[in-house]
């Protein structure tokens, strides 16, 4: 979804051809329960007292819906603007777990909403007792045929978005592309995957990724690199498990897998605030695992974008 809503409004950008730009310069931002979340954006051109701004938010699995037009804001309300003449920002009192998502703003220009870069708002922990976090890899000479290695961190049994970020020998690289699954209980399981260039992934460079549950919690991070030759502990199981799979046969896999080789599923938090993890963890093996995340030149893609059209 996050994909298609980005290239969407990425598309009808370049059709407008407008000079106007919104930026938001707080990609993350973790907020405590009943605190006051404050989101900015700033832009190129004078916002008119901010009468055509609006305020949208995607959660995971969800579509973006507007939940404020800044047209009229005397009335006390739970969303709030304030304006400034190159600048907006969305105020959010008693802020609960159930806003937490992605908040994009967007400015009515000639009939067209041309939008920001989105901010992510993380509100409380969202750890649960049955959290962990896990590494999948490829398996060795199955992405020659393509010049790129797909690495995914996946997630399991959170109750709202948490932050990921990847690093290659510790330094930081774009944040990658996120798809989420919802669970009966409520629960949420998220694949966050990089796509690098084959000579990167077989360089023997280490691969991190970091996961942040809350504001106050220590990150757990997994890593891996390059292996010619896998660990032949639990490959006869998951070799069967992954070729092949979909996303949704993917999670089932991943139940099995922790079944039947948790020493390499990476760390398992087992407080609140879960605590660092260093150790190198090798990382889950799989035949065939695509996201058709369309870069495949080895670069992440990020929902920068612009403009929708809107009836008058």
């Amino acid at each position: 979804m996050n994909m298609i809503f980005a290239e969407y409004l990425l598309l009808s950008s370049l059709v407008l051809g407008v000079q106007l730009f919104l930026h938001q310069t707080q990609r993350i931002q973790f907020v405590e329960v009943s605190d006051t979340a404050k989101i900015h954006c700033s832009s190129t051109e004078n916002l008119e007292g901010g009468s055509s701004m609006f305020w949208y938010l995607r959660r995971e699995g969800e579509k973006p819906t507007c939940i404020k037009r800044c047209l009229d804001d005397q009335n006390v309300s739970k969303f709030a603007c304030k304006h400034e003449t190159h600048s907006s920002t969305l105020e959010i009192s008693n802020v609960q777990k159930t806003e937490s998502g992605i908040y994009y703003c967007a400015f009515e220009y000639s009939s067209y909403l041309i939008f920001g870069n989105g901010s992510t708002l993380i509100v409380g922990d969202s750890y649960t007792k049955s959290s962990w976090v896990m590494l999948l890899v490829p398996f060795p000479h199955g992405s020659q045929d393509t010049g790129t290695a797909n690495l995914a961190c996946v997630i399991r049994g959170v109750s709202s978005p948490v932050h990921v970020s990847w690093s290659v020998s510790g330094e930081l690289q774009e944040q990658g592309l996120t798809r989420s699954l919802k669970a009966k209980d409520g629960s949420l399981t998220l694949i966050n995957h990089i796509s690098v260039p084959m000579d990167t992934w077989t360089s023997g460079k280490n691969f991190t990724c970091e996961v942040k549950f809350n504001s106050s919690g220590n990150s757990v991070k997994t890593s891996t690199r390059y292996s010619a030759t896998p660990a032949r502990e639990c490959s006869l199981y998951i070799v069967p498990l992954a070729a092949g799979a979909g996303l949704l046969l993917l999670v089932v896999s991943l139940s099995l897998v922790w079944t039947l080789c948790p020493s390499t599923l990476g760390f398992q938090p087992r407080v609140s605030a879960p605590p660092a993890s260093q150790e190198h963890q090798g990382g889950i093996l799989y035949a065939h695992l695509d996201f058709d995340s369309r870069n495949r030149d080895g670069r992440t893609m990020q929902p920068s974008a612009r403009g929708k059209h809107v009836k008058s």
